[in-house]
C-alpha cells in the first residue's frame, strides 16, 4: 500500500514540477522589455475602439483558427514577430492553428469596407471560405473589430519592397564575393552556363533550349524589374528555388561562394538596361548543337563480368 502511495506522491510531485519550470516560472522570470514594434490599437481618423475590438476578438474566438506569430520557418508573411512585441498582450492572441490565414500584419492591407463585408458575408469575397458570417454583431461591436483588425501590425516597419528572409541578410555580413564588379560577373559566367542556361538562356532572356517544354516559363533576366532585388534576395531564390517553378534548390548543388558569383553575372544582365528583350518567336530559343558522337574503342566501354564465352 505504501508503496501505492509513494507512486502516486511522485507522479503528482512531478506533474507540478514540470507545470512550475515550464508555465509559471517563465510568467514571472521572462520579461522582454517593448520591442516598439508591436501593435498600439490606434486606427487614426476613425472613430472606433480597437481596444475594444479586441475584447471582441477574443469572445467571438477568431484565434481558434487565426494566428497572430509569424514563424521562422514562414515565408510573405511579413516582418517576424519578435518577443517584445506581446509585452501589452494579455492574454495573448497567438493562436495555434491556422486554419485561416495568420493575421500577424493584417492591418492596413484591405480598406476597412472590405473587412467589415468579409465578416458579414465571407464567402462573397473568398469563395470556398470556411469562415462563419459574424452579420449578428451590433454595428459598434463591427466596427470596433474591424479597427481592431487594422491596428494588427501598424507598427511594424517593412525595411524594403523586396525583402528576403531574416536568415539569407545574414549571409551579406560574411560575404567575400563583389557581385557588382565586372570580375565576379566574368567567374560567375561559367557557373551559370554549366547550371543555369538550359532553361535560362545564355544571355539570361528565358529562351534556353529547356525552356520551350516548362509550362511555366524560366525568367527573363534582362528585365529592369530585376534591378530592384538586393544580393540577399537573389541568394534566397538561389539557395531554396522558386515554389511552382522547376527552379532547384541549388543551396543543395553550388556552394555558397559560386551561387554569389552566379548572383554577380545575373545581376550584370540587366545592368543599364531600361527595356526588356522579349521572346517573341521560337527561332530566338537557344538551341542545342549537333555533334557527331565520338567512336569508342574497346577499351573505354565499361568491362563485362566474367569472360568472352559467358562462364
Amino acid at each position: 500500500m505504501n508503496g501505492y502511495r509513494l507512486g502516486a506522491i511522485g507522479i503528482v510531485v512531478t506533474f507540478f514540477t514540470i507545470i512550475t519550470s515550464t508555465v509559471l516560472l517563465p510568467m514571472v522570470l521572462f520579461n522582454p522589455k517593448a520591442s516598439g514594434s508591436g501593435n498600439n490599437y490606434e486606427v487614426k481618423k476613425v472613430s472606433v475602439d480597437p481596444a475594444r475590438g479586441r475584447k471582441i476578438f477574443v469572445r467571438e474566438g477568431c484565434f481558434y483558427c487565426h494566428t497572430q506569430f509569424t514563424r521562422l520557418q514562414d515565408r510573405g508573411y511579413g516582418p517576424l514577430v519578435k518577443a517584445g512585441d506581446y509585452v501589452f498582450e494579455t492574454p495573448h492572441q497567438l493562436g495555434t492553428a491556422r486554419t485561416g490565414p495568420d493575421l500577424t500584419n493584417e492591418g492596413g492591407k484591405f480598406p476597412s469596407e472590405w473587412q467589415k463585408a468579409h465578416l458579414i458575408n465571407p464567402r462573397s469575397l473568398k469563395p470556398g471560405s470556411i469562415m462563419p458570417s459574424f452579420s449578428y454583431l451590433s454595428e459598434e461591436d463591427m466596427n470596433d473589430l474591424v479597427g481592431y483588425i487594422q491596428s494588427l501590425g501598424n507598427e511594424r516597419k517593412v525595411e524594403s519592397y523586396v525583402e528576403a528572409p531574416a536568415e539569407f541578410k545574414l549571409l551579406l555580413a560574411k560575404k567575400t564575393v563583389d557581385t557588382d564588379s565586372d570580375a565576379a560577373a566574368n567567374a560567375g559566367r561559367g557557373i551559370y552556363t554549366q547550371n543555369c542556361a538550359a532553361c535560362h538562356g545564355l544571355e539570361g532572356k528565358g529562351n534556353g533550349p529547356n525552356s520551350i517544354s516548362l509550362e511555366k516559363k524560366p525568367a527573363n533576366f534582362t528585365r529592369p524589374f530585376y534591378k530592384q532585388y538586393p544580393d540577399a534576395f537573389w541568394m534566397y531564390r538561389m539557395t531554396e528555388g522558386v515554389p511552382g517553378t522547376r527552379m532547384p534548390r541549388f543551396g543543395e548543388v553550388l556552394s555558397e561562394e559560386e551561387r554569389w558569383y552566379v548572383i554577380a553575372y545575373i545581376k550584370s544582365l540587366s545592368k543599364g538596361r531600361d527595356t526588356e528583350e522579349t521572346v517573341d518567336s521560337l527561332n530566338q530559343l537557344d538551341k542545342v548543337g549537333q555533334t557527331q558522337l565520338p567512336v569508342l574503342t574497346e577499351q573505354q566501354w565499361e568491362p563485362a563480368h566474367g569472360n568472352k564465352t559467358g562462364e
